[in-house]
């Protein structure tokens, strides 16, 4: 079986200061230059909610270099 089918472990939906999203097992510290954004759960369950906000890949830098008005 593949890990991601077996990874029974809670999750952490963090973001960093570019609001760039990621997950983090919830049971280690988060690494720096990120927090937690308040989602928690499966590995799958926070991944879905990640494709649901997180709409633009770009850099907040970069959004705010194009389009001073952005963020």
């Amino acid at each position: 079986m593949r890990e991601e089918q077996t990874d029974q472990r809670a999750y952490l939906v963090v973001v960093n200061h570019e609001e760039q999203y990621s997950i983090w097992p919830s049971d280690r510290d988060l690494p720096a230059g990120w927090r937690a954004e308040g989602t928690r759960g499966g590995r799958e369950e926070c991944l879905a909610h990640i494709g649901e906000v997180w709409t633009d890949m770009r850099p907040l830098s970069l959004r705010r270099q194009l389009d001073p008005t952005a963020g």
